[in-house]
């Protein structure tokens, strides 16, 4: 099997494991079941949520094992802690905590970012919005195989969490593996057609995921067409074993001086785009001198009260929509979910297409752009309308779900591809934090304005707790422009 053909068997090994590895995204669609179960308060099962984002916080050693250590074995170490966190969660429903995510994370960014050197940031955007359709996915396996009582439900998706990463993991082992990928070449029309299903996917996801549409097909229906987009991306390695029509080759023996001197034309072309990627590394340096930069606290303060703040509303959007009185919650988690996918999807068509022009946007400007409408959509959740709900939750998942995708691109961009296993993890380790202190701050609120028994009903419920988040949000708005204007030379020089 030629190079080309497991470079591309690798994208499709790490889109797999994306897909299944939000297995925190699909916590709104049960929690409400699982704090009946445990007759628990809000304050405790906000504990709980952050219990299963509490493993981020020892992401640096999924990063250093990644170094050390063959990918396929870091796989196992983390789908086997997944399996033991949400293992004992439906075994025993108590709080142990997971940390498969962030292992499943670092083998899909170290594989794309080393497979795919002049496109690290658009495989690495295309991929990561696989993420987008997990609680998706999660949902409709248990819409089509699962009994529909609540508390069957909620046992339901902790089997899953549990089970479906490890089997995936064991399939895409072989395939989501390091590759020699000798020099650049031109895989236009192989980014191109998996763009195109892609998109497709996201759509298909949208439209099913639309309440009118959804009551309409079964949920058998749903989850088999599903499946049929996430097996697609295979026809890309087939074709290219096949025909070997995904690169454009750069000389033909048959063509005549011609003909090698447009290889000619064809290589130095290739050669300057990947002296372009070279350079749009601000500096390579480790995560402890990482920390002692001004770029780094921005950064990571900007993630803070952007994505984090998206990930700790779609955390809480079961009780959100239960105290308004709404009851299709996972409606709203595969709404906010395919959403989300596009949210991630989009800086990687941005990057793709306008790599090849001079006018590339900077990663800290498109978070600027990004978190104001984010900010917008807190402020909106105070009108008691289901309409703004349904649009504040596609807001949001689209502007942090773009946030978190972008993010990549940002740590490799300021701080190099050498040490992003650790650099990054470094950096994701506020989502714990912010899931405990923006969580805890809610449910304080939630608990205040309840009736006494755990349980609050009507729009004041969250309604300061949007007011805060909102204004947090803004704040981190400001702080992506003064981090925008700091690396705003770096970013021209680079274009």
């Amino acid at each position: 099997m030629s190079s080309r053909t497991r470079q591309w068997l690798s994208l499709v090994g790490i889109i797999w494991l994306q897909s299944i590895n939000g297995t925190n995204s699909n916590f709104p669609a049960y929690s409400s079941q699982l704090k009946q179960i445990l007759s628990i308060s809000q304050v405790q099962l906000n504990n709980l949520a952050f219990a299963s984002d509490a493993g981020k916080l020892f992401g640096c050693f999924a990063g250093i094992a990644a170094i050390y250590l063959p990918v396929w074995l870091v796989l196992i170490i983390g789908s086997t802690l997944g399996l033991i966190g949400y293992g004992v969660q439906y075994l025993f429903v108590t709080n142990q905590i997971s940390s498969l995510i962030c292992w499943i994370n670092t083998v899909c960014y170290v594989v794309a970012i080393r497979n795919f050197p002049s496109h690290r940031q658009v495989v690495v955007g295309l991929t990561t919005s696989y993420v987008g359709l997990s609680a998706k996915l999660y949902t409709d396996i248990v819409d089509a195989a699962f009994s529909s009582s609540p508390i069957e439900r909620a046992k339901a998706y902790l089997h899953l969490n549990s089970i479906l990463p490890v089997i995936v993991c064991v399939i895409a082992a072989p395939l989501a593996r390091e590759v020699d990928v000798g020099r650049p070449r031109n895989m236009k029309v192989g980014f191109i057609s998996m763009f195109v299903i892609t998109i497709a996917t996201g759509v298909y996801a949208v439209i099913s995921s639309l309440e009118s549409i959804s009551s309409k097909s079964s949920s058998l229906s749903k989850i088999i067409g599903m499946g049929v987009f996430l097996v697609a991306p295979l026809l890309i390695p087939i074709i290219e074993k096949s025909y070997g029509i995904m690169y454009d080759f750069t000389i033909e023996e048959n063509e005549g001086v011609e003909s090698m001197e447009d290889g000619v034309d064809i290589k130095e072309r290739e050669e300057a785009e990947e002296v372009r990627v070279v350079d749009i590394i601000k500096e390579e340096i480790g995560a402890k001198v990482m920390l002692t930069r001004l770029d780094f606290w921005l950064y990571f303060f900007v993630y803070f009260f952007g994505a984090t703040l998206g990930l700790v509303f779609l955390n809480n959007l079961g009780q959100i929509a239960e105290s308004r009185g709404y009851s299709g919650t996972s409606y709203l988690v595969s709404l906010s979910s395919s959403f989300g996918f596009f949210g991630r999807l989009m800086p990687s068509l941005m990057d793709y297409f306008s790599s090849r022009t001079k006018d590339m946007i900077s990663k800290p400007a498109s978070i600027v752009v990004l978190m104001a409408p984010t900010a917008g959509a807190f402020f909106l959740l105070v009108n008691s309308s289901d309409l703004s709900l349904h649009i504040s939750s596609a807001i949001i998942g689209v502007c942090s779900g773009a946030i978190t995708s972008i993010a990549v691109s940002t740590t490799t961009e300021l701080f190099g591809t050498k040490n992003f296993s650790v650099n990054h993890n470094v950096v994701v380790a506020n989502i714990p934090i912010g899931s405990f202190l923006f969580g805890y701050l809610a449910a304080c609120l939630y608990r205040k304005e309840g009736n006494g028994h755990g349980k609050c009903m009507g729009m004041e419920c969250y309604k300061y707790t949007f007011i805060i988040w909102g204004s947090l949000c803004f704040l981190g708005n400001f702080l992506a422009l003064v981090l925008y204007t700091r690396t705003r030379k770096f970013c021209r020089e680079k274009v």
